[in-house]
């Protein structure tokens, strides 16, 4: 490379040919470098022409700059495009560089050496060359596919490795599609298309935490990437893959609902969700108090043990020793005294499991008219609204105003000797008794006679209060139709006002004119 440049610079007669001074305007001569050094007397000739050639400037000098700057900037792009060659492109030749050449020297020998062969003795030599027809026998295929098989639909025919025939968990780096409108749900069965093949499985969405561990999402998260664990075929690393949840229904939509990266094939995964435990104090005793409801037994409290405790009001504790009486009750101490009515919990991680679900699209095996109607597991919301079936409430899920009880605060007991040391204002006094007459009134109850007269008087009190609202609204009214009457005539007032005011401001405007007409002439 670095030759061809140099070459390239030697044979350019424009790069070392003549040029002009534009700053003084001389005109320089190239000059061969085999050459010899002029003479004195042949340098002051040459100065002296360069003098009159100075002197004389035609007038298409800018047409020749301009051919000048452009055959510069076509020879200074094709240096720049010989040193990209040589050092950013290429550089030295590495052995994948080596190997590359090597198998194409070969391929080239071989292709002049078979040439004149017929082709069934050269495939036996090189095998089935691209671009050659040939034809595969199939072994252990349904009946279907050659019952219902159909010339106008390709089939794509490709090859395994020996290690992807096997079905694992994969787990895949994937992201919902910023188009598909649907939130995707974790079980929830989804069509994959992973490498070859194209299969239906029920993938469980998690994120890593900070902590390392693998956190189970019940939905994938909003133009973000997350993680999905599924049981399918395995795949090597790197492939990419798209997701549709449904192949059979047609929409207007955007149907593909997620795309994503397979990232490893590791069985040994652990995905974790979040489980409170709930209990109730059973004894209180200063800061120890017996917790029961949260265990079943006492081999569950044995796993818990030193396991961080919280109460509903914010006090911390820790679970100490398990209790004979009653099975899965335990000891706990805590940071201040808790009370019977207080709720404690302790939250833990409960591990899932993938679900070993997976299940091959054979849209190949329908009739033509059915092959883009293959239809695989269905959610459970696609079968309640077939059925019309509600989905059932949770009643401990249902959203409620909350209903508290009111919390009887203990009187304060001051012992005698206490009080007896107290100040007198400080001291416990006892309230004088006031008598209330309404403890000793008795209850009248009518005869029927009084009672009619009472109804009676009461029907009259109401029509007389309904004659009094009346009275009320229909002075309402009359006020406010007054009061809109009132200023309709305030309106019109106003307005004729402003006329009178505008007609006698011109008139006083043409007055003052006037007079001052008067007084220039």
């Amino acid at each position: 490379m670095g030759e061809d440049a140099e070459a390239l610079l030697k044979n350019d007669d424009e790069l070392y040919g003549d040029f002009d001074d534009l700053e003084t305007g001389e005109v320089h001569h190239a000059t061969d470098s085999t050459e010899t050094k002029p003479t004195d007397c042949e340098n002051d000739d040459k100065q002296k022409k360069v003098e009159l050639e100075s002197k004389q400037i035609t007038p298409d000098v800018d047409l020749r700059k301009q051919k000048l700057e452009e055959k510069r900037l076509s020879k200074k792009e094709k240096l720049k495009e010989l040193f990209n060659m040589e050092y950013d492109e290429g550089g030295e030749s590495s052995y994948y560089d080596f190997l590359k050449a090597e198998v194409q020297n070969q391929s080239k020998l071989n292709k002049s050496e078979f040439a004149e062969l017929d082709d069934e003795v050269r495939v036996q030599y090189e095998g089935f060359r691209a671009g050659m027809y040939i034809r595969i026998e199939v072994e252990n295929v349904p009946c279907e596919l050659v019952t219902n098989f159909d010339s106008s639909y390709p089939l794509i025919v490709g090859g395994l490795l020996s290690g992807e025939t096997n079905i694992g968990c994969v787990q895949v780096r994937l992201k919902k599609h910023r188009w598909y409108k649907k939130v995707l749900k974790t079980r929830d069965p989804l069509i994959l298309s992973l490498g070859w093949r194209r299969f239906q499985t029920l993938p469980l969405f998690t994120t890593h935490d900070h902590n390392g561990r693998n956190r189970l999402l019940k939905y994938t998260l909003e133009h973000m990437h997350c993680t999905a664990s599924f049981w399918g075929p395995i795949t090597p690393q790197g492939n990419g893959f798209l997701a549709i949840q449904d192949c059979a229904s047609v929409t207007s939509e955007f149907r593909i609902a997620a795309t994503g990266v397979v990232l490893e094939l590791d069985k040994s995964i652990e995905i974790v969700k979040k489980l409170k435990l709930i209990g109730t104090p059973l004894k209180i005793y200063k800061k120890t108090a017996f917790i029961q409801g949260m265990f079943s037994s006492s081999l569950e409290v044995a796993k818990f043990e030193g396991a961080s405790l919280r109460t509903v009001s914010g006090i911390r504790g820790q679970i100490k020793k398990a209790l004979k009486i009653p099975p899965g009750s335990f000891r706990a101490t805590f940071e201040d005294k808790i009370f019977m009515s207080e709720i404690v919990f302790v939250r833990t991680w409960f591990k899932v499991e993938i679900p070993q679900f997976y299940n091959s699209v054979t849209s190949l095996l329908l009739p033509p008219e059915e092959k883009a109607k293959w239809r695989g597991m269905k959610t459970v919301g696609q079968l309640r609204w077939e059925r019309n079936i509600k989905t059932p409430a949770n009643e401990d899920s249902i959203y409620r105003a909350p209903q508290r009880r009111k919390q009887v605060r203990q009187q304060l007991v001051i012992s005698k000797a206490l009080q007896n040391a107290l100040p007198y204002n400080s001291k416990p006094k006892k309230k004088s008794w006031k008598y209330d007459l309404n403890d000793e009134r008795v209850a009248i109850i009518r005869e029927p006679k009084e009672q009619k007269v009472f109804g009676l008087m009461k029907m009259l009190k109401v029509a007389y209060q309904e004659k009094v609202n009346y009275e009320k609204n229909v002075m309402k009214e009359r006020v406010e139709k007054h009061h809109k009457k009132m200023a309709e005539i305030e309106a019109k007032r106003a307005n004729k006002q402003k006329q009178i005011r505008k007609v006698i401001f011109r008139t006083l405007g043409q007055l003052k004119g006037k007079k001052s007409g008067h007084k220039d002439g």
